[in-house]
C-alpha cells in the first residue's frame, strides 16, 4: 500500500477536454507530470486514493512519489483544480523535482501558544494576516511546516516575515525583494469588547468633566 507521499498512476492514452471528461466519469483523476529534461506524461489516478492522500496536509509541501508503470519519480503537487460546488478533485499538476536543485513552494504556517500569549491573557485577540509562505530550498531540506510561536506578543504587536524562524539553507521568498515585503504574519489585537469598555471610560470621563 503507498504511503501518504506517494501516488499511483498509469498513462492516459488520450489528451484534451473530452478525454478529461470521460476520465472524471470513470471515477478517476486526470493529471500531468512536467518539468525537467522529460516530455509532460499525462496520467490517471484513482479518485478515492487522490482524496486520502490530500486529507493530510504535508501533501501540499512535501516531495512526493508518483509511480507510473513501475518508475518513481520524485514531484510537488504544483497545482490542484476541484469542483466548485462538490468534493471533487477534477485536475492535478506535478512538476519534476531534482534534489540537487532549490525549489520553490508555498508551505503552511502553524500558529503555537495562542491561547497562552500575552496579549490574550490580556483580553486581545489574534489575527492572522497569512497561513501560508513561499520558500525557496533543497528539496532535501523542504520544512513540512513552519511554526509562529505568539506567546510572547502583547496586545499592539505582530510577528512578521523576517522573525519566523526557519532551518538553514530554507529562504522565504517574499525577504529577498527588500525591507519593503517584511509583512505582517500575525498579530494581536483588542477585543471589541475591550475596546468598547474602553469607549465607555472615555465617555464617562467626558462627562464627569463636563459636570464639574
Amino acid at each position: 500500500m503507498s504511503s501518504v507521499f506517494e501516488f499511483e498512476a498509469v498513462n492516459r492514452e488520450k489528451n484534451g477536454t473530452s478525454a478529461a471528461r470521460a476520465t472524471r466519469r470513470d471515477g478517476d483523476v486526470p493529471a500531468v507530470i512536467y518539468g525537467g529534461s522529460a516530455d509532460p506524461e499525462h496520467v490517471v489516478l484513482n479518485h478515492n486514493e487522490v482524496t486520502k492522500r490530500l486529507a493530510n496536509e504535508a501533501v501540499y509541501s512535501h516531495i512526493l512519489q508518483v509511480n507510473v508503470g513501475g518508475k518513481s519519480q520524485n514531484v510537488v503537487l504544483k497545482a490542484l483544480q476541484r469542483h466548485p460546488a462538490k468534493e471533487t478533485i477534477l485536475h492535478m499538476d506535478f512538476l519534476r523535482v531534482d534534489m540537487n536543485e532549490k525549489i520553490k513552494v508555498h508551505v503552511p504556517l502553524h500558529f503555537i501558544n495562542q491561547e497562552t500569549s500575552l496579549g490574550v491573557k490580556a483580553g486581545g485577540v489574534v489575527t492572522h494576516s497569512m497561513v501560508e509562505v513561499e520558500v525557496a530550498c533543497l528539496p532535501a531540506v523542504l520544512p513540512e511546516y513552519i511554526e509562529v510561536d505568539m506567546e510572547a506578543l502583547d496586545i499592539g504587536e505582530s510577528v512578521h516575515l523576517a522573525g519566523l524562524v526557519v532551518a538553514e539553507g530554507v529562504e522565504i521568498l517574499a525577504l529577498t525583494h527588500g525591507e519593503d515585503h517584511n509583512l505582517p504574519v500575525a498579530q494581536v489585537i483588542k477585543s471589541r469588547a475591550a475596546a468598547s469598555e474602553d469607549d465607555e471610560e472615555v465617555v464617562e470621563s467626558t462627562e464627569e468633566a463636563e459636570s464639574e
